[in-house]
């Protein structure tokens, strides 16, 4: 009995494999199998599915709420100077372009958000790691970052002004002030998710300390920095627009803020209107230009997302 088995396990004479080579075989597909469900089905996308998914359902919104906007205007359900037309608010829109002011606008407030949004991003970062890294400084500074980014961004602008004055640092303090509790909290959270096995792996291949935040932690937390650095970029952007609004001077030139402030003190509705809409344009603008890039760059990396 014994010889029948050894010999069923070696190769017979017609090139067939036994027991043994059949397991071989067997474990051979099996990782084949496994390979193919791993592989990623890459394919381009056509021009007219994209237009179809990803353009014309906003496309379709914004021509809905237009609609809705004109047909609230047309039954009265208020005082026209309370509720301007489409048309009004396009008309100042027009003026502000003929007149060569209504780039410039965005421009300098823009300008101002995306600068104090990078020195944020410059200070938060290496802050949420130091808070992130070691015990001792989030025990002090852990909580008061937790409540620096409850705290409303327009209740720096007094101090901000009486500290600095009416000029572009206040504008960048209270950026600062809003956005790098964000980011920090956002890096914290993720260096918190990140995996053990991770920091011990790292370690056994000596990436440790600098080396190892830069090769192991940050990527690994990339994804809760990420919602961090949104979060963050939202807050520069509320911060500001209310810093705007609050302090107006003519060495601050004329944003956004200031613009919707104008509209106010001269009652002109379809200029409050148009600097509200040209703000929600800035900020889905940036959001489509840069984090959402962004975000399907790190699902790729990641196997979350289908490559098109």
């Amino acid at each position: 009995m014994a010889s029948t088995d050894i010999t069923s396990d070696r190769k017979r004479p017609d090139g067939t494999a036994g027991k043994g080579g059949a397991t071989s075989d067997d474990l051979a597909g099996l990782e084949a199998g496994l390979d193919a469900l791993d592989a990623v089905q890459i394919r381009r996308t056509p021009v007219r599915e994209v237009l179809l998914r990803k353009v014309l359902p906003p496309v379709v919104a914004v021509v809905l709420v237009l609609v809705v906007w004109e047909l609230l205007v047309r039954a009265q359900v208020t005082e026209t100077y309370k509720l301007p037309s489409p048309s009004a608010v396009w008309e100042s829109a027009r003026e502000m372009w003929l007149a060569g002011t209504l780039l410039e606008v965005v421009w300098t407030s823009v300008s101002r958000g995306l600068l104090g949004f990078l020195l944020a991003v410059a200070i938060g970062t290496p802050l949420g790691l130091l808070v992130a890294r070691v015990k001792l400084v989030r025990a002090a500074i852990g909580p008061i970052l937790s409540g620096l980014q409850s705290l409303p961004s327009v209740a720096w602008v007094a101090p901000a002004v009486i500290w600095l004055g009416l000029n572009d640092r206040m504008m960048f303090a209270v950026i600062l002030l809003g956005a790098v509790p964000s980011i920090a909290n956002g890096l914290v959270s993720g260096v918190d998710q990140v995996p053990p096995l991770f920091l011990r792996a790292g370690r056994t291949l000596g990436a440790t300390g600098l080396r190892g935040t830069w090769h192991i932690v940050l990527p690994a937390a990339l994804p809760g920095y990420l919602a961090g650095l949104k979060q963050g970029w939202a807050f520069s952007w509320r911060s500001l627009m209310a810093a705007e609004i609050i302090a107006s001077s003519p060495e601050l030139g004329l944003g956004l803020g200031q613009l919707l402030e104008n509209g106010r003190s001269n009652f002109d509705m379809p200029g409050i209107f148009l600097s509200i809409l040209l703000i929600l344009f800035v900020g889905i603008a940036i959001d489509l230009l840069i984090f959402s890039p962004l975000e399907r760059w790190v699902l790729r990396s990641r196997g979350l997302l289908v490559k098109n």
